[in-house]
């Protein structure tokens, strides 16, 4: 590979020859790190669970590492389709470019887990990789240059304002899709958000309805139910613009997605026949009530009681971060149903149904009641701790029909609510990008724009790289999903990088502000308040490093 540069951007078709090669080296450096470990974790042939935890630093430093891995083949992946598509401008070689850049030079010094935990490979395994090949070596010094971000700056800010800053690699049909609904966040979404995240107002129900009537509460289910049948590539791309407007307004589909994927699975043909026509209609809110108190990501661990009584379930206990519950009128509720058990396989999955709350009487339901749990950020549906007391459910609507198989139906649900999650993440990202972007060009210090300084620009510059780079590993997942194929490790991962480039995002937001970022009528405050929830809900970073660890590491699934 040379050492052509031009305007700090590598000429192809080096660049692609360069990542391909890399490619490799990280996949053999990736097979020295995990046998290292296997022979730290494994006894008699299985992970050891106390050894896992343990080494738990080590193992989640594995878990990024790979992250990183996957994340850099789908970037390159990125690159070769839309350069064999004739498509790979000035800009989306310097995205690709950086990327690899970055990323590789993290691998070698250390890759932040957050802000204050740095995943170092050294420590796990010695080697001589650091040798470099002349493809790595060029990379690492010269791909990641201040003059190479200073260009792409260049090139992003004569795009303000647009739907995506370089080519995000889908057909017409999908980014038609991203057209459809990043105007409408422009015109209904974005011009109101600071208003309702300053007033902790409920997000108006006239716009409810309009997403209804757009068919965001159905996009993925089947047509055979009234919905659109439309891939998960589709919800990815819907939940990022919604999420770039307004994290609260992003995240209304959740719920339905959730929902209508536990029925579709594992519903009785009469559930399926009621329900899913009703969600994908918004005639329904669902909201998903899982969390206790006391058992945060140990759902097995769950002790509100489901009580068989004569055509009814009689539901007691408490639960906890309940999104949009008040105004929920179908609550997917886990509780458990065999009062000997202490795990996971007592569980069963109800579809409760309730009555949508009013102003001032949110819980007007018997037996149900609920206190708001006030929230730095993602406002607009409110949080909830509900405490049931005989609260009646018909044994018709338990999931399926069959008691102890609720843990069962809610984990074949999270990939998919990774994969959106990871979505929104992109979306809160770009709307920190956009923000930055948009005062770096207006904001003077010393008589010049601030975006002429190179720590400002290269703060800009990052953004703009992590996004697409956090979003082709998003899209990945989505496809694996839409193929049929088991995609929690790379879904995990998904959520995972995406969570982190979010809040890095939101907070160089706020630094590129000054002072003024810490000022509450400034959206950029509230875009951090809003990044920070995405590495704690549907599972915390340390949940999924975790799960990536478990699936990779363990002979059996690999």
């Amino acid at each position: 590979m040379t050492n052509t540069i031009s305007k700090g951007t590598i000429l192809l078709p080096e660049l692609l020859n360069a990542t391909s090669s890399i490619l490799n080296d990280l996949d053999d450096l990736q097979a020295k790190l995990t046998k290292s470990l296997r022979e730290t974790l494994l006894v008699d042939g299985k992970i050891s669970l106390s050894k896992l935890e343990q080494y738990q630093y080590e193992t989640h430093s594995f878990s990024w590492f790979a992250t990183y891995v996957e994340a850099l083949r789908q970037l390159h992946s990125w690159g070769q389709e839309i350069e064999n598509n004739g498509e790979f401008n000035e800009l989306n070689t310097l995205l690709l470019q950086i990327g690899f850049g970055e990323y590789l030079s993290q691998i070698e010094g250390g890759i932040p887990m957050n802000q204050g935990e740095i995943a170092r490979i050294s420590q796990i395994v010695e080697t001589s990789f650091w040798s470099r090949s002349d493809a790595w070596y060029q990379l690492t010094t010269l791909g990641n240059s201040s003059g190479a971000r200073t260009h792409l700056v260049s090139l992003i800010q004569d795009k303000l304002g647009e739907a995506s800053f370089g080519n995000t690699g889908q057909d017409e049909e999908i980014e038609f899709i991203r057209d459809q609904f990043s105007r409408f966040v422009v015109e209904k979404v974005a011009p109101f958000a600071q208003q309702w995240h300053l007033e902790n107002a409920l997000i108006p129900m006239d716009l409810i309805n309009e997403l209804a009537e757009l068919g965001v509460f159905g996009l993925t289910i089947s047509g055979d139910y009234g919905g659109s049948e439309l891939p998960k590539i589709a919800m990815c791309v819907v939940s990022e613009e919604l999420s770039r407007g307004y994290l609260g307004v992003g995240s209304l589909a959740t719920r339905c997605e959730i929902a209508s994927e536990l029925i579709s699975n594992d519903g009785t043909e009469e559930q399926k026949e009621k329900w899913l026509p009703l969600i994908a209609s918004g005639e329904i809110m669902p909201t998903a009530v899982f969390t206790e108190p006391g058992s945060g990501s140990d759902l097995g661990s769950l002790i509100t009681k489901g009580r068989k009584m004569g055509e009814n379930y009689e539901i007691t206990g408490n639960k906890t971060w309940i999104t949009h519950a008040s105004r929920a009128n179908l609550m997917t509720l886990l509780v458990r149903t065999d009062p000997e058990s202490d795990n996971y396989k007592g569980l069963s999955m109800m579809l409760a149904e309730k009555s949508a709350g009013i102003e001032g009487n949110p819980f007007p339901d018997k037996g149900l009641s609920g206190t708001e749990i006030d929230v730095l950020g993602y406002r607009g549906m409110k949080e909830y701790e509900l405490s049931f007391t005989n609260f009646p459910v018909p044994t018709s609507n338990l999931l399926g029909g069959q008691e102890g198989s609720g843990f069962k139906q809610l984990m074949e649900t999270f990939e998919s609510a990774r994969i959106q999650t990871a979505a929104r993440a992109i979306g809160v990202a770009q709307s920190a990008l956009d923000a930055s972007l948009k005062y770096a060009l207006e904001r003077q210090q010393f008589g010049k724009q601030i975006i002429t300084f190179p720590r400002v620009s290269s703060k800009l510059a990052m953004m703009a790289v992590e996004i697409m780079i956090a979003r082709q590993l998003t899209y990945y997942s989505a496809r694996q999903k839409d193929d049929g194929r088991r995609c929690d490790l790379e879904a995990g991962m998904a959520k995972l990088l995406a969570a982190r480039v979010a809040w890095a995002a939101a907070d160089n937001g706020v630094q590129i502000h000054g002072g003024n970022g810490f000022a509450m009528e400034f959206e950029i405050s509230r875009i951090l308040c809003d990044a920070r929830i995405l590495n704690l809900f549907e599972g915390a970073a340390e949940i999924q490093a975790n799960v990536i660890a478990r699936r990779l590491l363990n002979p059996r699934t690999n």
